[in-house]
């Protein structure tokens, strides 16, 4: 359908799991291209809202929990913060960033699937699925590994094997075992059920051979599905951590997360009204506006993920829309491929990837700096590479010594000459009448780009749009020409400030940061739309602009030796870690291998012992020892008071996930400075065989701080 053709729009970016901090592999995917076509949107004066928020159910939270001794709920409180916070800064410009755990989902989820309940969509079915006795628990797929039959692998998970990429069902696994207990799980009868597919099948083909535009990726991968056959699906799950199925007969089951969160679409939609109309006194109630941007045909409703997600937002929410019959369905998804990292694929695990988070605080306001460099190499039609030294060559050759280049003669020519006032052009040349209505041309061509979602296409555009200004300043050198033609330089400037402001409106989208600081030093009117972009008279002759600063700065070789050091560390990490993992293996084998154990030390009395004063604690701050690999600087609640720790357990906690970690502490231990950083207390640590420290931790998460260990 035609773009004009649509009222509103309403466009989501992929609920991020709330397990982890945000990387650039997740920016490339998805939020990045969103958050430009929303600001293009915008721009363009359409009535848009951008949804997002984080996904706080599922396997992966329960996981993380376990392995850092807090609660779910306590995991994803950390990460729903740490995420909201990172893209805020990164300039990601949601209308709301909600989330799962919210009462407002809930009622939405649950209410969903009771709608599909009572109109007898769902097929009740009792299957069997693996049992860990001795946990009395049901195991999901992440609760389950053993050894990949396709590598051998002995710590391959239910679902997929991590160090071939093989994926799997929970029954492909030789000796599973549960990673609760450690014990061989048994098969049980459970029920579940099912939202049959298989008999929707033809409506969904039917939705999808409707949209052969879609990318090629996105519309491939769903035709493959269709074409092996779609399968009924599970949408419960066994599990004490989600949406509770409200229905009879579900006890102890919680709605499947892939059912839960893209619902988190429509919920986040709702709160952002209920929150406008808290906000909106004495003014017509906005309660359920939200439904116009889910169910008024004039709604153009579009998905923007990665290409893991394609099966989920391209056929099952789809089917779970049809079957409900009263929301419209996704217009279009535009699937990105996957961004790898220095020639390697992302991977969280191994610490392989640049956190956004960390990067925002490496490279202070250097937002667009990314921001040009993720967008040129979008993923869009196939997996591309992200390396340090291309995002420096970016930043210094494009950024700064086109655009930022252009800007500043720009700018400051023209304070140079006129004070600060735009000139009057007094004729113009053949050439300038041509570039005048090149200029006109681009706010089209970007336009064409970006709404077929040609994010790299349009940002070539834009930088075309800076080259030609550049080459403009270049050909007429008004610094040499003022001696003996002040006139034709007064037409040469005059133009050269169009051109910037014509950038200061087409950048917005892509460059924001950027666009708002030329903006305010061409003292330009903030109203001003997209097709404003194709005038050439937005700054009238005697309008006064602003002091000029540098739009973009150089980036130095050191800071990028740095970070690529960082990855080199985590390369040398892990293959420390693989080392020690395989020596486990070959114990658990039966394989003998030499491993000292240290001897007890020397026997002390009692009184000795009872010296030692050690508490309960709760890590509050973290982070790295500068010039270090090792050391980790905590602030830690001891109950008494609140202190600063130095631990050297950098190789084996990220500071961001051990934050809100309870620790046993030794309080009385003499304080001494480490690194120019007074260290008052240690944190009481176990060693494996391996090697591998972890916190010795209250069998209870929620012993109180400052409790004595005894």
């Amino acid at each position: 359908m035609n773009l004009l053709t649509f009222k509103r729009y309403t466009v989501t970016a992929a609920l991020p799991y709330a397990n982890g901090p945000i990387h650039i592999g997740h920016l490339a995917g998805c939020y990045l291209p969103a958050d430009i076509y929303v600001r293009y949107l915008r721009s363009k004066g359409e009535d848009v809202k951008f949804i997002c928020g984080s996904d706080e159910h599922g396997v992966p939270i329960t996981i993380k929990a376990k392995k850092e001794g807090i609660t779910p709920q306590q995991v994803v409180d950390k990460y729903h913060k740490i995420m909201g916070d990172s893209f805020k800064e990164f300039g990601v410009s949601f209308d709301i960033f909600s989330r799962t755990s919210s009462k407002t989902h809930h009622e939405t989820a649950s209410g969903f699937f009771k709608t599909l309940y009572d109109k007898g969509v769902f097929k009740e079915e009792i299957t069997e699925q693996y049992f860990d006795e001795k946990a009395n628990q049901f195991l999901a797929d992440r609760y389950i590994i053993g050894t990949c039959p396709n590598c051998g692998n002995d710590n391959a998970y239910g679902d997929q094997c991590e160090r071939c990429g093989s994926t799997l069902n929970t029954t492909d696994l030789i000796n599973p075992r549960s990673t609760l207990s450690g014990e061989k799980p048994v098969m049980k009868k459970t029920k579940n059920w099912f939202l049959p597919l298989d008999k929707m099948q033809p409506q969904i083909e039917g939705y999808i051979d409707s949209h052969k535009d879609w990318k090629p990726n996105v519309f491939g991968q769903c035709k493959s599905w269709l074409n092996e056959g779609l399968q009924p699906r599970a949408m419960t799950r066994d599990l004490d951590w989600g949406v509770k199925a409200p229905i009879d007969g579900a006890d102890n089951k919680v709605l499947y997360v892939w059912f839960d969160a893209p619902i988190g679409y429509i919920s986040a939609t709702k709160e952002l009204f209920q929150t406008q109309n808290s906000l909106a006194k004495n003014q017509q109630p906005t309660t359920n506006l939200w439904e116009l941007y889910w169910k008024d045909k004039e709604t153009k409703l579009v998905h923007f993920i990665g290409k893991d997600n394609i099966v989920f937002h391209c056929i099952i929410f789809p089917a779970m829309l049809m079957a409900e019959g009263s929301y419209v369905l996704p217009e279009s998804v535009p699937a990105n491929e996957f961004l790898n990292l220095e020639g390697e694929k992302i991977s969280t695990s191994r610490n392989w990837a640049v956190w956004l988070h960390e990067y925002l605080l490496e490279f202070k306001d250097k937002q667009d700096a990314l921001r040009y460099t993720l967008c040129a190499n979008a993923p869009e039609s196939k997996d591309n590479d992200f390396t340090w030294k291309d995002f420096q060559a970016k930043n210094n050759n494009e950024l700064v010594a086109i655009l930022g280049n252009f800007i500043n003669r720009t700018l400051v020519l023209t304070h140079k000459y006129y004070n600060g006032k735009v000139p009057a052009a007094e004729a113009y040349t053949k050439t300038d009448i041509l570039l005048l209505e090149e200029i006109s041309k681009f706010p089209a061509k970007i336009s064409a780009s970006i709404e077929q979602y040609r994010f790299r296409e349009a940002l070539a555009e834009l930088m075309n749009l800076a080259r030609a200004g550049n080459k403009y300043l270049a050909d007429n050198e008004p610094w040499t020409l003022v001696k003996t033609d002040e006139k034709r330089v007064r037409t040469v400037m005059s133009l050269s400030l169009q051109i910037a402001a014509n950038l200061a409106v087409l950048m917005e989208p892509f460059l924001p940061f950027a666009s708002k600081k030329l903006g305010a030093m061409l003292n330009l009117n903030t109203d001003l739309k997209w097709n404003d972009a194709a005038r050439t008279d937005l700054l009238l002759a005697g309008h006064q602009i602003n002091s000029a600063t540098l739009l973009f700065e150089k980036i130095e070789d050191d800071a990028i030796s740095t970070q690529v050091q960082k990855l080199e560390n985590s390369k040398i990490n892990n293959q420390e870690n693989k080392s020690k993992e395989e020596n486990l293996q070959e114990t658990n084998s039966g394989t003998p291998v030499s491993i000292a154990i240290a001897d007890s030390k020397s026997d002390i009395s009692f009184e000795e012992f009872s010296k030692m004063d050690i508490r309960i604690g709760t890590i509050l701050e973290a982070e790295r020892v500068p010039k270090t690999d090792k050391l980790l600087k905590l602030l830690i609640d001891t109950g008494i008071d609140k202190r600063t720790v130095v631990s050297g357990i950098a190789a084996y906690y990220k500071p961001e996930d051990i934050i809100g970690q309870q620790v046993s502490i030794l309080v009385n231990l003499a304080p001494r400075k480490i690194k120019n950083i007074e260290s008052r207390g240690m944190i009481l640590m176990a060693e494996n065989a391996a090697g591998e420290l972890s916190f010795v931790l209250p069998d209870k998460p929620s012993t109180n701080n400052g409790s004595n260990v005894k």
